[in-house]
């Protein structure tokens, strides 16, 4: 029973802190949206968990740049969306998840909303995760605290 209330009582943290930082990622969208619109628009969430809140970043992503396409009067880009986290993440709980996420999104952005497509990508971003210039935002909310580790694999 207490690692049942630690584990909601991280997921709420968590879900906190995402939802504290969303005024700063609409900000970032913003920018990036006015500078350039790439026709497929791709992220990665760099240490994007497993549990309920995995997901929530990639939908404020979705949500803000539909909101913002909207606003200038063009089509939302396709989406993708790289989740990443380490090798030992359950990846299989996330793409479990996919189908409500999925219908979350029809029921709030209709039929008419552009695809989009999610990858998971295991591994630490201590080395190479993606090939040069392939990504347009990078999202990390809890995973940059482990820069400050000493890597001895050096």
């Amino acid at each position: 029973m207490h690692k049942y209330i630690r584990f909601n009582f991280i997921d709420f943290i968590q879900s906190q802190m995402i939802s504290k930082v969303k005024p700063i990622l609409e900000e970032s969208m913003m920018t990036l949206y006015c500078n350039s619109v790439p026709c497929c628009f791709k992220v990665a969430d760099l240490g994007c968990s497993s549990g309920p809140n995995a997901l929530q970043v990639a939908y404020d992503i979705i949500d803000v740049v539909d909101n913002i396409s909207s606003s200038f009067n063009r089509e939302p880009p396709t989406f993708q969306i790289y989740l990443n986290d380490q090798f030992q993440n359950d990846f299989n709980n996330i793409f479990e998840s996919l189908p409500y996420f999925y219908e979350r999104l029809r029921q709030e952005k209709g039929e008419k909303f552009s695809p989009f497509f999610i990858n998971a990508t295991p591994g630490s971003f201590y080395g190479r995760l993606f090939p040069s210039n392939s990504m347009h935002f990078f999202h990390s909310s809890t995973s940059l605290h482990w820069l400050s580790q000493v890597n001895f694999n050096l």
